[in-house]
């Protein structure tokens, strides 16, 4: 594989992805080659995690996790839920590249998760196809309704958001829950704080 040390069992896995989240807290992110990594990975990809992020500019998932090129394989979309394509991706990334662990990754204050939250409390709609994002968002806002203070209720909405996407994972098709039930792929779920830069399982 063109990154050896990418070759990891689910747990190994999901302790690398937490070590880099300390380093870039701390500030003690590694420094990169470009030149060596590029050439390894001319030739293909073996990434050691699959990360379903927010499209929000603050939340990258590679400076986060302080990790590099052709370690991980993202797919984004505003809210971090699961549709039929970012399925599709992530099949691909377990049953091809092989990679052993996906997580969602959710942040606070975000931005579809609010939107959500408002189309809830004041029946707000929203133009084009934003409204598609606050419907998918919809199941994670109603089971977390009766909050008091608008700030607990979306920030329960975003921890829930991110539950509920690791549930449809889990469950969503063969190639991921077999690879589960083998022990081949841990599925979880993270909250980006952007206050600090932590990422908070969940």
């Amino acid at each position: 594989p063109p990154k050896p040390a990418n070759t990891l069992l689910p747990d190994q896995a999901l302790e690398r992805l937490m070590r880099g989240n300390e380093r870039y807290v701390s500030g003690q992110t590694q420094n990169r080659n470009f030149a060596e990594t590029r050439e390894a990975l001319v030739t293909g990809q073996n990434p050691y995690a699959g990360i379903l992020s927010c499209a929000d500019s603050r939340v990258s998932p590679e400076l986060c996790f302080d990790e590099g090129r052709g370690d991980f394989f993202v797919t984004r979309i505003a809210g971090n839920y699961v549709t039929n394509d970012i399925l599709a991706s992530l099949e691909y990334g377990v049953a091809v590249l092989n990679m052993p662990l996906i997580m969602v990754l959710g942040h606070t204050d975000c931005g579809a998760i609010n939107a959500a939250v408002n189309a809830f409390e004041k029946q707000q709609d929203f133009p084009g196809h934003i409204q598609n994002i606050v419907t998918a968002l919809m199941p994670a806002v109603r089971s977390v309704e009766g909050k008091n203070q608008l700030t607990e209720f979306r920030q329960a909405a975003v921890i829930e958001n991110v539950r509920h996407n690791v549930r449809q994972l889990q469950g969503a098709t063969p190639v991921l829950s077999q690879a589960v039930k083998e022990g081949r792929l841990k599925i979880v779920g993270g909250v980006y704080q952007l206050a600090t830069g932590r990422v908070e399982m969940v």
